[in-house]
């Protein structure tokens, strides 16, 4: 019984998470400042296709899974299986959130969107911070990154940078080609890829000990 209450509680946590990431992006793309690298590609395919955000960042998801195979030649395939359930789960949080934001006003002055920024690097760190603290299967983006690691024997930090610039500069890319602008990348998007990092490095110590409590703490001491 204790086992399937933790499992239950991890289950919470993750889609809790992930439900609070999304909602932390779209804040971000709201705030029109440009989106974290995260969701650069997806929404800068958002801009070109007129698909919406929710379809562009499942598909996404799906090429980073592929890029994935590619790279390490093999994937289990549960862990197939569930990154691409999570592709589309969160590809329809996206879609949700998106709709949330946008029921309330849009910020016009700039201090407006500065705060909304702000606010949104936070509400993307705690989800991030829930997401994994669950131990559940990572976003395939996260995971791609995992690979970029292993392929190239780069460290974990090396092979985030890396793959953060990879997606800026093909989301840029692409909407030079199509929308002749930066579209989806902007200061907002270099502010989230140094901030977030930062902000779970602080968060992680003093809350994630919290959660790790609450879902793996034993009835005796409940």
């Amino acid at each position: 019984m204790n086992h399937w209450s933790r499992t239950l509680k991890r289950i919470i946590l993750y889609a809790l998470g992930l439900f609070i990431m999304s909602m932390g992006i779209s804040m971000s793309i709201q705030a029109g400042f440009g989106v974290s690298p995260v969701s650069s590609l997806a929404y800068a395919s958002t801009l070109t296709t007129g698909l919406s955000v929710g379809v562009t960042m499942a598909l996404a998801n799906v090429l980073y899974i592929i890029i994935q195979i590619i790279l390490s030649k093999r994937m289990e395939l549960n862990e197939f299986i569930g990154q691409f359930i999570i592709s589309f789960l969160f590809g329809f949080f996206m879609d949700a959130t998106l709709f949330i934001v946008q029921l309330f006003p849009t910020p016009e002055t700039i201090i407006a969107r500065i705060v909304i920024l702000v606010v949104s690097l936070f509400v993307i760190a705690v989800g991030l911070m829930g997401y994994t603290t669950a131990k559940l299967p990572l976003m395939p983006y996260d995971a791609l990154t995992y690979a970029i690691s292993a392929k190239f024997k780069l460290k974990f930090g090396k092979a985030k940078i890396s793959s953060d610039l990879i997606n800026i500069c093909v989301a840029g890319t692409i909407c030079v080609i199509f929308i002749h602008s930066l579209g989806s990348i902007g200061i907002g998007t270099l502010i989230a890829a140094y901030f977030i990092g930062k902000i779970l490095g602080w968060m992680i110590p003093n809350y994630q000990p919290t959660l790790l409590h609450w879902v793996y703490k034993t009835e005796k001491a409940a």
